[in-house]
Parts: C-alpha cells; sequence; structure tokens
C-alpha cells in the first residue's frame, strides 16, 4: 500500500513511477554537485588572501562557465525528454477506463465490458472501519488489474477537476467538453490513494480516489459481480 510518504525504487508501484524515481534522483545529484561546487567557489574567494589588480580578463574561465552550464542543461534535457515521451505514449491496452469528475464524486465506466460503471464517493465517517483512511477511503473502489497496459480517459461534467495518484505518478486534468487520455501500468497488486488536486469548489477536497490492483483472476471475478 503506497501513500503520501518518502517513496523509494522498492515502493514505487508503476514502471513509470520507478523512471520519474531516477529521474528525481539524477537532477538532484547535479544540483547537489552544483552547489557544492558554486559554495567551495565562494569560499575559496572570502579566505583567499592573494590578490591580482592588473588581471584584466580570462578567457579559459569565461570558456569554462559557459560551456558547463550547457552540458549541464543537455545532461537533464536528455532523460527528462525521454520521460515526456515514455508518459505520453499509448501501448496496446488491455482495459480502458473511463473517468468523469463531478462536483464531488467520481464515475468511472468501464468501456471494454457491458453496464459496468459506478460512481465513486467519500466514505462517511460513520460508515468507517478501523482500518480505513479517514478523508482518503471510498465506497467503491477502481479495481485494475496489475501488469497490465490500463487506458484512462479522463473529462468532467462541470468544472474542472484533476485526477491524481502520487504512488503511480499520474497527474491528469479533468476538463468540460474535453477527452485527456493516460496510461497507467500498475506492478504490484494493493490499494493507491489519491485525490482532485484541481480546487473545484468548496467540497473540493472530498472527493477521493481509490485504486485497488489485483491479478487478472480477481478483476474478472469483480467485474462479473458487478
Amino acid at each position: 500500500m503506497m501513500t503520501w510518504g518518502n517513496i523509494s525504487f522498492q515502493d514505487a508501484n508503476s514502471p513509470l513511477m520507478e523512471q520519474l524515481i531516477f529521474f528525481h534522483d539524477h537532477t538532484l545529484m547535479i544540483l547537489s554537485m552544483i552547489t557544492i561546487m558554486v559554495l567551495y567557489i565562494m569560499i575559496n574567494i572570502l579566505t583567499n588572501k592573494m590578490i591580482n589588480r592588473y588581471l584584466l580578463e580570462g578567457q579559459t574561465i569565461e570558456l569554462l562557465w559557459t560551456l558547463l552550464p550547457a552540458v549541464t542543461l543537455i545532461f537533464i534535457a536528455l532523460p527528462s525528454l525521454r520521460l515526456l515521451y515514455m508518459m505520453d505514449e499509448m501501448n496496446s491496452p488491455m482495459v480502458t477506463i473511463k473517468v468523469i469528475g463531478h462536483q464531488w464524486f467520481w464515475s468511472y465506466e468501464y468501456s471494454d465490458f457491458n453496464n459496468v460503471e459506478f460512481d465513486s464517493y467519500m466514505k462517511p465517517k460513520l460508515e468507517m472501519t478501523i482500518n480505513d483512511f479517514r478523508l482518503l477511503d471510498v465506497d467503491n473502489n477502481t479495481v485494475v488489474p496489475m501488469n497490465s497496459n490500463i487506458r484512462l480517459i479522463v473529462t468532467a461534467a462541470d468544472v474542472i477537476h484533476s485526477w491524481t495518484i502520487p504512488a503511480l505518478g499520474v497527474k491528469i486534468d479533468a476538463v468540460p467538453g474535453r477527452l485527456n487520455q493516460v496510461m497507467i501500468n500498475l506492478s504490484r497488486p494493493g490499494i493507491m490513494y489519491g485525490q482532485c488536486s484541481e480546487i473545484c469548489g468548496v467540497n473540493h477536497s472530498f472527493m477521493p480516489i481509490t485504486i485497488e490492483s489485483t491479478n487478472m483472476k480477481s478483476f474478472i471475478n469483480w467485474i462479473n459481480s458487478m
């Protein structure tokens, strides 16, 4: 189960999230090296007693401080562009789910199956059990098969919402009159939580998202029960 804490490679619930973590660590390493180098130069300048008032130019250092930032940006841009293409790519989805944002709940339609659609409301406090999470659990979980490409088609019926699951690295706007799509692939069973991350009205903080990842057999049994 993955909520809002710090995420490591072992906690990543999807291949996309693993790549996002790698890019975060990659960029953080570059920023750390830049910070250490700048601090070293500043300390060296402040503590160095040797000066040369006849020094007018330094072409070598000018060449270095032009080339080094350019090379650094290339090292950040290349994995960033690769990640953007990965997030937009659609690879033969096994299941398509239409997600519709309302004020203030979510509706889900399984387009590949007949009459499989339901609304997902936040679970009231009086109906919660000891294992439920306040403001995060819902009355109808969205069940998906793991290790399968799941296409989500996201829209809204009234105002702009945002369907967000931090553990999956997914955040996509739900805009009235527009269909946005995103691909997810869950690599392990479990329950992932999210919330609408667009300020969509007075009950904005009361429309959570709960994704339940399960094996294919359990998913088919759940579809048949619906």
